[in-house]
């Protein structure tokens, strides 16, 4: 199935034609068309290996394309420090407090420790962290090291948030209440979100918009909108609506996985 063209109009981020091939011969992405709007939480949902994390990636600017290209629009210009980076895992420094953690891109970009304080106090209260700032992360639990790589990444108050998979290796209740937590964040500030998952509740729940990607080559397969409101909550969760959502991601998910057999077969 050709995926179709990206609408720009009133998009802050564009990709077209984007493919990304390594020396090793495998190509990771190919022919990628996506428009992103200001203010979009877009969840990019596929299998392993379907490009997700690598487009990500060269959104982010840690890796070029070599084919296509990446455009920001808007209303003034995108760089790099507009832009926070949640990983898979959270990458904290191990024998920095989590104050020190928070601190640490600000830091990075001359801001005293003192002049800091305010805004690392603030993003640790917005993430239900503020009686461990003095804490190191061996002291901590994997929800709550997640809670701080989301603070450090958005205590420059980015205009763009990329998350890669933040939430997988967490257990289901975790994993709630940070999904939780995060669209509290969102709703805020209202900062662009493009979040990877392979998760099909994951996405129908945070997302108002789910792009489905297929494998061999990665490329988009087709997407949907998230027509439910926000706030959205645990009511949200058990709701028919949301079971309805879930089927219907989850239906664009196989068949995605279908036609990537079906090339697979083909390609013998």
């Amino acid at each position: 199935m050709r995926q179709p063209a990206a609408d720009s109009s009133g998009a802050l981020l564009v990709l077209r034609g984007v493919g990304k091939a390594f020396s090793n011969g495998v190509t990771a992405l190919d022919n990628v068309d996506l428009a992103i709007r200001e203010g979009d939480f877009l969840s990019l949902l596929g299998p392993s290996g379907c490009g997700k994390s690598t487009a990500l990636r060269l959104i982010a600017g840690l890796s070029t394309p070599t084919a296509g290209a990446i455009e920001w629009l808007g209303s003034r210009g995108v760089d790099r420090s507009d832009i926070g980076f949640v990983f898979q895992e959270p990458t904290l420094l191990p024998w920095a407090t989590v104050f020190d953690n928070v601190w640490l891109p600000l830091r990075l970009r001359g801001v005293s420790r003192a002049k800091a304080e305010p805004a690392v106090t603030d993003m640790l209260t917005r993430v239900h962290l503020q009686n461990f700032a003095t804490a190191v992360p061996r002291e901590l639990s994997g929800g709550m090291k997640m809670r701080v790589s989301i603070a450090r990444a958005m205590v420059t108050k980015p205009r763009v948030l990329l998350m890669d998979e933040p939430f997988a290796a967490l257990d289901e209740i975790t994993r709630f209440k940070l999904n939780n937590d995060l669209l509290e964040l969102w709703r805020q500030e209202r900062f662009t979100t493009i979040f990877v998952t392979h998760s099909v509740f994951e996405s129908a729940f945070l997302s108002s918009r789910i792009v489905v990607m297929a494998a061999r080559p990665g490329r988009i397969f087709r997407e949907m909108t998230v027509d439910a409101p926000y706030p959205r909550d645990e009511a949200f969760r058990t709701s028919p609506d949301y079971a309805a959502l879930c089927r219907q991601a989850s239906d664009m998910l196989s068949a995605a996985m279908h036609e990537q057999e079906g090339s697979s077969h083909d390609g013998r």
